[in-house]
């Protein structure tokens, strides 16, 4: 710094003193101007201090306090609104979503798989869905989703969710059900269905799609995903199947109602059948005459049951005598105990009974009349 020079007496004269202060002019005008060059650089020093730590502060609470990005994956804290909010109504017939530009930034310097696959999880209630994105041109911290997926995530507007991006298979197998039978009533559901499908990039199971048609909106779930529980429908061949639903109900089958009439006759026991009984065919004689005696009539099985069980009993009773004696003198075969000493007296008395036959003539040999041939 330079030197001040001595103040000049206050004896000495005006000219004098005028010398003295234009020697003390350019000193003092070069001192002002080394204090305010070096407070400018002390404080340019300090705010690039400030502005470097503030840079620090900044990228440590937007991608470590908010999500952050973790190696060569995208995974960020977003608020969540419904499409109605940026005026898209397109992405309600798909599942793609709209997020910032800084996401796209982010994405652009990752080795990511492409379509950008998304997984969108919400923390509160740990339920989990994926989707593709359309357009980069939220706000910043916001994205857009449908409202569809919004309720399958129980989510409502403003709510956080996790957004990291995923690599998922192609679909190979996909089961669905519809919530109403009237999706089942369109012309053709399966064209209906294609279509839609081509606004969506991945399907997750237990979620439930939104297929818009003719001003109605109609809800399927999606029961089964194969070879995963979340796959991707991008240029691939699915196989699609259907399982009744929600509303289905099996129509009763008709039972045949029995007249009562009948219902009594099957209840009704059935009258036995009568039994073969052995000989109780009509007697011929084999010379063609007529027999003496003739048969008594045949008596029914229920009759002759009450002598049988009589005579097992040992109680001898008239009816069985009575029989057998009739049935000894018709000249049948009888079985029994009583049949081998009723056999003597019987054919006594048939014997005499009998008439006695004429003896009719013999024939003789040429016994006739002779007669002579001249």
């Amino acid at each position: 710094m330079a030197e001040w020079s001595k103040a000049p007496d206050s004896s000495s004269g005006p000219r004098e003193r005028a010398e003295s202060l234009g020697q003390l002019v350019p000193e003092a005008v070069v001192l002002i101007e080394q204090m305010v060059i070096s407070l400018l650089l002390a404080l340019i020093e300090s705010l690039g201090q400030l502005a470097l730590e503030a840079v620090i502060l900044i990228e440590q609470m937007y991608f470590e306090g908010y999500g952050g990005y973790h190696g060569t994956s995208f995974e960020q804290t977003y608020r969540c609104y419904p499409a109605s909010f940026i005026e898209k109504p397109q992405i309600e017939s798909g599942d793609k979503i709209i997020m910032p530009p800084s996401a796209l930034d982010r994405l652009a310097s990752l080795h990511i798989d492409y379509p950008m696959l998304f997984e969108v999880r919400n923390a509160a209630t740990d339920r989990v869905s994926h989707c593709g994105v359309l357009e980069f041109i939220a706000e910043e911290g916001m994205i857009y989703m449908p409202y569809w997926m919004m309720e399958n995530l129980l989510l409502t507007e403003g709510d956080i969710v996790r957004v990291k991006n995923v690599t998922l298979p192609k679909g190979t197998y996909v089961k669905l059900q519809p919530h109403t039978k009237d999706f089942l009533d369109i012309s053709n559901p399966k064209a209906i269905l294609e279509t839609t499908l081509r606004n969506f990039s991945c399907l997750t199971t237990n979620d439930s799609i939104m297929v818009a048609y003719n001003n109605k909106k109609y809800y399927i779930d999606i029961i089964e995903t194969k070879p995963s529980h979340a796959i991707t429908i991008i240029e691939t061949d699915c196989e699609v199947d259907f399982a009744p639903p929600l509303d289905y109900v099996e129509p009763e089958r008709p039972v045949a109602a029995v007249p009562a009439g009948k219902a009594s006759q099957v209840e009704e026991v059935p009258v036995e059948e009568p039994k073969f009984n052995p000989f109780t065919g009509s007697a011929r004689r084999l010379d063609g005459k007529p027999l003496m005696t003739q048969p008594p009539p045949i008596s029914s099985p229920s009759k002759d049951k009450q002598p049988a069980l009589a005579s097992a009993n040992g109680k001898p009773s008239s009816v069985s005598s009575s029989q057998s004696s009739s049935r000894q003198s018709q000249g049948k075969l009888v079985f029994g105990s009583g049949a081998s000493k009723a056999q003597p007296k019987e054919a006594e008395k048939a014997k005499k009974e009998e008439p006695p036959k004429k003896e009719e003539p013999k024939f003789q040999a040429f016994s006739g009349r002779k007669y002579s041939l001249k």
